[in-house]
């Protein structure tokens, strides 16, 4: 059943995810990436370039606003790149540039980044089930179903796995609710794959991801165990850094860090139950999406007034990364949760773009 997007206010403030995961497959790709005039910020370094807005034709009377709704709203940091350098950096409550904060379930695109790469590699096959590296019985499922699941169902979350039984990713807490490919939900069994990928690297998921991703491109920040959760914390110009990695197609200077077909099979529509999910990352402008702990198909676009092309790295209490190839632009927020607390969606991504949007445009 199809609801229409007047609802997306009501369902945004009802939807609560817990976890910061058809058989046909769209790998429309949704821009080019972004051009980015060859600039990037120094490895190791803190200078970052930055662009003024005389240079943008921004409305800049609409900045300290943007500020004053940021800061009301519980933010920590809000960074805007325009062509891969600072447009706008500005720090709330506290932080500075120097301050680490999660990423929350934004932190899943990370995992994705170190699967392809590994994939790229030969070290793993995102085709191949996911028994052929963590072994049988690594879920609850009877062998002939669990054989169903492949790497590639747990970066686009059609695993089949039942979804409310929390975060908990211990086999007995892995149960059968469809076959894989056949039903979309968002679920925190994508973390299997950090183990897929220890396993299949014959190393650790934190050795590989500092070496084939964070120092290759002068991240800071590492992951920290909370409960059933592994939360990636970094200071906001990682965050950036990492963003603009995505925006210009996986590559950094001279070198592809991420394979650029994986990064823009990633940043597309990985089925057709929700259409607006990638690997493990968010699509604006689709026809339709699913949202966590919810079976319902809904009409219209996630953010209905960004842009179409936007990608989206969400988490919870309202972690956004944001890329908008159209317009070269990479948008960072974090902090507390704008609101109510949330688990990735709010209303705060409506509100928050109509205050870019008066800024930019």
């Amino acid at each position: 059943m199809k609801i229409k997007h007047s609802l997306l206010v009501v369902i945004f403030f009802m939807i609560c995810c817990s976890f910061c995961s058809s058989k046909d497959i769209d790998n429309t790709i949704l821009a080019e990436p972004i051009s980015i005039n060859n600039y990037f910020p120094l490895l190791n370094a803190d200078e970052w370039e930055t662009t003024s807005f005389a240079a943008l034709d921004w409305n800049e009377n609409e900045l300290q606003p943007l500020f004053n709704f940021l800061k009301e709203k519980n933010s920590k940091s809000f960074i805007i790149l325009h062509k891969s350098k600072i447009a706008v950096e500005k720090y709330f409550n506290s932080h500075t540039d120097i301050s680490a904060w999660y990423w929350a379930s934004a932190g899943k695109t990370l995992t994705t980044a170190v699967t392809g790469i590994a994939n790229f590699e030969g070290a793993l096959n995102i085709n191949n089930k996911v028994s052929d590296y963590l072994g049988i019985n690594w879920t609850s499922l009877s062998l002939e179903k669990e054989n169903l699941i492949t790497c590639k169902n747990l970066l686009s979350m059609t695993t089949g796995l039942d979804d409310s039984f929390g975060n908990d990713v211990s086999a007995q807490n892995l149960i059968y609710k469809a076959d894989a490919n056949e039903r979309w939900a968002y679920h925190n069994a994508y973390v299997k794959l950090q183990d897929v990928i220890a396993t299949a690297t014959t190393s650790n998921f934190n050795s590989y991801f500092n070496i084939k991703l964070k120092d290759k491109i002068g991240m800071t920040g590492l992951w920290r165990s909370s409960g059933d959760l592994n939360l990636y914390w970094s200071n906001s110009r990682s965050m950036a850094r990492f963003g603009l990695l995505v925006a210009s197609n996986g590559k950094w200077k001279d070198s592809q860090i991420i394979p650029q077909k994986f990064n823009k099979e990633a940043t597309s529509s990985s089925q057709n139950i929700n259409k607006s999910y990638g690997y493990l990352w968010w699509l604006n402008g689709k026809e339709s999406y699913h949202l966590p702990n919810s079976q319902t198909e809904f009409s219209g676009s996630l953010i209905p007034n960004a842009p179409k092309d936007l990608l989206c790295a969400l988490g919870k209490n309202d972690q956004k990364i944001y890329i908008v190839p159209s317009k070269d632009l990479v948008i960072i927020r974090m902090g507390e949760a704008a609101g109510t607390s949330n688990f990735g969606f709010s209303t705060f991504d409506v509100e928050l773009w109509r205050k870019i949007n008066a800024l930019i445009e």
